[in-house]
């Protein structure tokens, strides 16, 4: 069992959660929520990103990305604790769980759903999978935004209401930029070993220097866009609520700025994950307090 909680990466399912908060709690400021549509929602969530880790686990053993000098915890397919065909056939039970909410969401939202979750899936897949995977490529935090900001915020409302306010595009650019930030410290803990592997991410591409001060830049933007929907829209001034989240991010950023060894920046990692469940848990109070 603590094998395959080491494979389903835990730790990486406040990523999923939060923008499904975030889109919920515009919907229920808007109207009433219906809670098995959120039920699903967040299941649904949180499975497929279970199921990307499995498979990005599995992927990146077959490509070596996963080699003995990662600074990172443990891969169970790289370190031989799970057969590789043990992770895929995960893998896909995984994604199947994750259909079985979809299909009750396309079931009370419409088949609109259907293409989100086909691509939602798609993407976790092709992150380090497929013949060329986008991880490898540098668009890793491209798509992160994408998916854990627009689709995951943009899709939790409208299974609640069936339509797409602008306030919802408004409030998935914090939560993706937060989530993809995530990544970005990831990826500055494994530049040399990615480097080393061919796996070309951002942060290979800028290097650490730039790199860090991307990072920076990406934590403003969440703090600043996030207020937009008071200062030019509907929202009240409770959305200054995700203030308080902003000594966590200056605590972060100056580790990541000036460590560079891989249990400081595992350190940091698991922080930016808690600094982003803790920004979007302000956000979505601050939307139900409007």
């Amino acid at each position: 069992m603590r094998i395959w909680l080491t494979a389903a990466r835990p730790r990486t399912l406040p990523a999923a959660v939060a923008p499904v908060l975030v889109g919920t709690s515009l919907a229920i400021h808007v109207g009433h929520l219906h809670p098995l549509a959120f039920v699903a929602a967040l299941l649904g969530a949180m499975l497929i990103q279970i199921g990307t880790n499995l498979s990005n686990d599995y992927s990146d053993a077959r490509r070596g990305a996963d080699a003995e000098d990662r600074l990172g915890p443990v891969r169970v397919t790289a370190g031989g604790l799970v057969p590789p065909r043990q992770v895929l056939v995960a893998t896909y039970t995984t994604f199947g769980l994750a259909v079985l909410c979809g299909v009750y969401l396309i079931a009370v939202a419409g088949w609109l759903l259907l293409a989100v979750g086909a691509a939602s899936i798609l993407a976790g897949v092709l992150y380090t999978g497929g013949p060329r995977p986008y991880g490898y490529e540098g668009l890793g935090e491209l798509f992160v935004f994408l998916f854990f900001g627009v689709v995951a915020v943009t899709g939790s409302y409208y299974v609640q209401r069936r339509s797409l306010p602008w306030e919802a595009f408004v409030l998935a650019i914090p939560v993706g930029v937060m989530i993809a930030a995530i990544l970005v410290v990831n990826n500055i803990r494994d530049i040399d070993s990615d480097r080393r592997a061919n796996k070309r991410t951002l942060a290979v591409r800028l290097g650490r220097e730039r790199t860090r001060s991307m990072f920076v830049a990406m934590l403003a933007v969440a703090f600043a866009s996030g207020l937009i929907c008071w200062l030019a829209g509907p929202l009240s001034p409770w959305l200054l609520l995700t203030v308080l989240a902003v000594p966590l991010a200056v605590r972060v950023a100056r580790t990541v700025w000036t460590h560079s060894d891989g249990p400081t920046l595992n350190a940091a990692l698991a922080q930016t994950g808690i600094l982003a469940l803790l920004y979007c848990l302000a956000l979505s109070a601050g939307v139900l307090a409007s």
